[in-house]
This record gives C-alpha cells, structure tokens and sequence, in this order.
C-alpha cells in the first residue's frame, strides 16, 4: 500500500487543531485508505483505540445510522470519559443531516473530527453556516505519475516513456495499480468507476431523469477538452443532435458533474485588465483513464490529453489555476499561489517551426517578469526560447 505522505503530512499537521478536517475528492481516489492510514498514524502516537472512533458510512456495520441523531447517539455512546477522542467519518454524505451531529460533537466533548466525502455539496451544506471559518479542507486526487511509477506492477522492461503512456492511457485512480497491467481489467473497472460516479453522486443525488441527455453531454465533454465553451454554444450543438435542451439545464448537468468532482471548469483570466472573464471557460476532466474510456480508449494520445493531464497536476500542486487571455492571444494555464505566478503551454510537439513559433507567440505577448514554460514530449533538456523554458513532460511531472 501507497503511503501518500504529502496528504497524510496535512492530516499530522492539522492534528489537535480545533478544525474539522474535510477531506474531499473523487469516489476511489484514496480518501478511505488515507483515513485508515492515519488512524495506523494514531495508534503509533500511543491514542488508545478505544479514542479512535472510525466509522466507514458505506459499510453495512453502519446501516443502522440514518440521520445526525443517530450518529450523535453513536459517537456519544463510544465517548466513556474526558480524554480527546479521534472521530473519523468516512463518506459522511451519506447520513441525512450530518452536519449537525458534526457541530454537536465538536461543542460537546473533547474531539478531534476528520470527515471524508465525494461530492461538494459536503462544503456547501449547513456546515459552512455553522462552523463559518472552523473547516479546513484537504483535496485529494488520483495518484500523480510519480506515485503511479512507485507502486504500478511495470514488467521491468519500460523506459519512462512507456510508463508515462501507460499513465497516459489508463490513469491514476489507485485501484488499477492492482490489476497486474491487464487492459481489459482496467478498462472495465475504470467503464465501472464512471458509471458509479454518475449514479451516486449525480444522477441519484440530483434526482436526475434525462440519463440519456447526461451520456451524451459527457461524451461531447470528453471529445472537446481544452476548447473554450459555455453552456449555450453546449445546448446548440445538442440540438443538432436532436436533444432539445436549454441552456440553463446545460449549464445545471456541469454544475452537478464539477460537484461529484467529475468534471472541472476553468475560467478565463484577463491579463491586461487583471480580472476573472464570465463568459466561456474550458473543462478537465479529474482523470485521464475516465476520459479516455468515455471517448474511446484508442484515442488517448491527443493534445487534449497532455492539457487535461497537466491541468490536475497543478491543481494537485496546490495551484488555482486559469485560462489566460491577453487580448486576442490564449495562454494555456495561468498556476497562481500567494507569492506565485507560472504560465504555461503544452503541446504535445513543438518540432515543427510554425507550432514552436504558435507557443512561444502566446507567452511572449505577456509583459511581465513571471516563469514561462513550454511543457511538450520533446525530448529537450535544459532548452531556452527567447528566455521561455522548454520542458519535457515527463521531467516536468517528476520534478520535486
């Protein structure tokens, strides 16, 4: 087992602090495995078991808990003095109301609490209201290509490049490191790892009744990543195909997919007039092995693929990140942190002059003094274009 120490780390970092730990991402994206790890990191720390409260809400040890008051009457009768006790909920969306058996621990007893969920609706709910500035939010993802490359059962035989296209193909969700690189196994639990997303945190959760129109909208998502779109130029093409759908629906069905951290909106950021543009955004799917099975495994290696690849790994670097635009010219990914700006462009090659000269157009227009790169599959070291770094995928993803 995967050790994801950069996750864990926070989880020790926050511990005893009075906040409750919200871990949150895409289901099967490890946040049961990093819970259980850091109930492993407690009993080292000499925490009584007896203090650890762990409860996993998907296993049928807990069907019997159907609202906060049960969970309250629960947690309450496992608490039998006035030692600090470790609640870990795991997937806590699933009990009606939780969020006041939440803040009625946190106000009645000792506790340290750290609750996982797959859908942000966990911190838009009642919690934000009443514990307003009490949360502290860990996102978690599919495994990185470093972590991939740790822990995948590779033959022996691969370079890097052909471990990076297997990253490529199949993703980092951490179950298919299990499945002895068998394709066929892999392909079939990520098709089942789709369909589970969509059933419960979207179509279920939603209440959703045009299914049909939900596996078409992905299916169009997946074949466009990486193109500027709103849900009006969406809802058009649609009904080119015959789906007379609104925009306004459209733009409901995204929200929904964003919230079971299935699908992400990017926004565009003005350059020169230094503001967040509301109209059209591109989309990124959390997961390149989702993607590439709901647009067809065989065309995994695009351009699309690179920005879609990229894209998480910043977000997982701790980045916001954005679409930059510049009058008529698009930059790629604006990745900011408080003291920290980066741009970048990705292409998959850059050999060709008029590609090289496209790219480096983009990051040029950019009047300022801030990092610029050109990430592609070229196999460049330590290359420079008019003081604009070229990197090498590859290096960039195994980077410290």
């Amino acid at each position: 087992m995967l050790i994801r120490e950069n996750y864990l780390n926070k989880l020790i970092e926050s511990k005893d602090l009075n906040l409750i730990k919200v871990i949150v991402g895409v289901r099967r994206s490890g946040k049961s495995t990093l819970l259980l790890q850091y109930r492993d990191y407690l009993i080292t720390q000499k925490i009584k078991k007896t203090n650890i409260i762990y409860m996993n809400f998907e296993s049928a040890e807990f069907y019997n808990i159907n609202d906060y008051k049960d969970l309250y009457s629960y947690v309450k009768d496992k608490i039998i003095n006035k030692d600090k006790y470790y609640i870990l909920l795991d997937e806590v969306q699933n009990i009606l109301q939780w969020e006041k058996a939440v803040n009625s621990i946190l106000v009645d007893f000792d506790a340290d609490i750290y609750i996982t969920g797959s859908n942000a609706y966990l911190l838009s709910s009642e919690l934000t209201t009443l514990l307003a500035g009490r949360v502290l939010t860990i996102k978690i993802y599919p495994f990185s290509f470093k972590e991939f490359i740790s822990i995948y059962p590779f033959k022996g035989t691969e370079n890097k490049f052909d471990k990076f296209d297997k990253y490529l193909k199949y993703g980092g969700m951490p179950m298919i490191v299990n499945m002895n690189d068998n394709e066929d196994l892999i392909i079939s639990y990520l098709n089942d790892l789709k369909d589970v997303v969509l059933k419960k945190d979207v179509i279920n959760r939603n209440n959703i009744k045009d299914v049909v129109f939900l596996d078409n909208l992905i299916k169009y998502m997946a074949s466009t990543i990486g193109n500027l779109t709103t849900p009006y130029a969406i809802a058009e093409f649609m009904k080119k195909s015959g789906s007379l759908i609104s925009n306004e629906t459209v733009d409901s069905y995204l929200k929904m997919l964003e919230n079971a951290y299935f699908i992400y909106r990017v926004p565009r950021y003005e350059l020169k007039g230094k503001q967040l543009l509301k109209t059209q955004g591109k989309y990124y799917f959390i997961d390149n092995g989702i993607k590439n099975v709901i647009d067809g495994i065989s065309s995994y290696d695009t351009g699309n693929s690179y920005e879609n690849l990229i894209y998480i790994e910043l977000l997982r670097r701790g980045y916001e990140v954005y679409v930059g635009q510049y009058k008529d010219i698009e930059i790629d990914f604006i990745a900011i942190k408080p003291n920290e700006k980066l741009y970048f462009q990705v292409s998959r090659s850059i050999i060709d002059e008029k590609v090289e000269e496209r790219e480096k157009r983009s990051l040029l227009a950019i009047n300022d003094n801030y990092k610029k790169t050109i990430l592609t599959m070229d196999n460049v070291k330590d290359k420079q274009i008019d003081g604009i770094q070229v990197l090498n995928i590859i290096d960039f993803l195994c980077e410290e």
